[in-house]
């Protein structure tokens, strides 16, 4: 069984940058993909960004596009996202999710790291 732990989460005022980590640990780690999402306050969990692990294929949501960057580092099973011009309208507790195979759900979550930022 796969665990996802994030970090790099924190207080920053807009246009700052931070960047979130996610590394796996205690099983085999195979994913297809991993992603982030993220749930503001009083809303529901929302797509950000996503990779297919082995390949260079990434997308985002149309509201980070340009300001985010999703990234790995295979020999330390971690995938990070770079927030560049973060906007009050970012903040939200943020989420890492792996999925094993091109047709599952992600089925692996963390316990997802706070994103706020101030005006």
């Amino acid at each position: 069984q796969v665990t996802l732990v994030e970090s790099g989460g924190g207080v920053v005022q807009a246009g700052d940058s931070l960047r979130l980590s996610c590394t796996a640990s205690g099983g085999a780690f195979r994913p297809y993909a991993m992603a982030w999402f993220r749930q503001p306050p009083g809303k529901d969990r929302e797509f950000v960004a996503a990779m297919i692990w082995n390949t260079a294929y990434d997308r985002y949501a149309e509201s980070v596009e340009g300001r985010f960057a999703i990234s790995r580092d295979v020999a330390k099973n971690t995938v990070y996202l770079r927030m560049n011009d973060l906007k009050p309208e970012d903040t939200a507790v943020y989420y890492c999710a792996m999925k094993s195979l091109p047709a599952a759900d992600f089925g692996s979550w963390g316990q997802g790291t706070q994103v706020t930022v101030s005006t």
